[in-house]
């Protein structure tokens, strides 16, 4: 990897993780109404399997989006706009945070329903093999997602017609605040997909090269029709599961857990990484500091000036 790739995965992930720190800073504002689930601590795994996709491949999220979302070229503006409930959001202001989509960069929406995303995932993979494209569709979800019925379903149909489809499982180990051996038996999740007959991989979700790496190599197998593929990366989930607040106060995660876990920063992380010459590291990472920064507020801007949908539109985009 050259120094400019170095770059545009430590941005990307620094990006996701200082929106979702400001949307963090503003939700006490009463102005985003909307549920909604930050992934600050996570950002390695958006960062790096979208940047091995081209952008006419297709990305299906799930509640947890924003990352995935601005990862795979997402407009900021209409992302924030969309928290804000306004009509220039990305879905109208109809569906808030857990309802994003970009058909033009290739973001196919995302839902708060669990799995919900995961069969339509397979159902684009299998229209593009159908016209014999060359499109690789992801499916992001979590470790909790892992356990409904449809996401085995999914992969038992991908790997029956080799489908060009990567699902990607993010473990952050809990499903809410239950842990994952609370709820599943003592055994990877990605060699249960390897019995479904997929190509699986697991990786360090907090280092970007590693997941930008194993994507990769998935995505290429993929669009060389060598059927579907699945990633399963460890990480880190730094806040509560719904909110923009901490939660330690629960006592479902141990001070050293946490700890631990916050010291895996993926950003922090990836500094040492950037292979820049001395003194060359801090000034690009202030220039990319005030560039985001800029960006955001400008977005944020950008939301609070929008108008809000008007009564008639909610008889728009129906299916009757």
């Amino acid at each position: 990897m050259n120094p400019s790739d170095s770059v545009s995965l430590y941005r990307s992930m620094l990006r996701i993780r200082r929106v979702e720190e400001a949307l963090a800073a503003r939700y006490a504002e009463q102005e985003m109404r909307c549920p909604m689930h930050l992934c600050i601590g996570q950002e390695a795994i958006a960062a790096g399997v979208c940047a091995a996709l081209e952008r006419s491949d297709s990305v299906f999220s799930n509640h947890r989006a924003h990352g995935h979302y601005l990862a795979k070229g997402g407009n900021l503006n209409r992302m924030i706009a969309e928290l804000y409930g306004c009509s220039t959001g990305c879905c109208g202001g109809r569906g808030g945070s857990m309802h994003l989509i970009d058909l033009s960069v290739g973001f196919m929406g995302s839902t708060p329903i669990v799995g919900g995303t995961v069969p339509l995932a397979v159902g684009v993979a299998w229209a593009a093999t159908l016209k014999a494209g060359r499109e690789v569709v992801v499916a992001f979800f979590g470790d909790g997602c892992f356990e409904e019925g449809v996401v085995h379903e999914s992969m038992n149909f991908a790997a029956l017609h080799k489908l060009p489809v990567i699902f990607v499982c993010e473990d952050n180990d809990f499903s809410v605040y239950t842990r994952r051996d609370a709820r599943q038996p003592d055994r990877p999740i990605h060699e249960v997909a390897a019995a479904h007959g997929l190509r699986a991989a697991s990786g360090n979700g907090s280092d970007v090269d590693e997941v930008f790496g194993l994507a990769t190599e998935a995505v290429d197998r993929a669009r060389l029709g060598e059927g579907p593929q699945f990633l399963e990366f460890r990480t880190y989930r730094w806040r509560e599961h719904c909110g923009p607040n901490f939660d330690d106060e629960f006592d479902y995660r141990s001070e050293h857990e946490i700890k631990k876990g916050l010291s895996e920063c993926p950003v922090d992380f990836y500094k040492s990484r950037l292979a820049l010459t001395p003194g060359q590291e801090e000034s690009l990472i202030d220039s990319l500091e005030k560039e985001i920064k800029k960006e955001i507020d400008a977005a944020f801007r950008f939301a609070q000036e929008s108008a809000l949908p008007g009564v008639g539109d909610g008889l728009s985009k129906l299916y009757v």
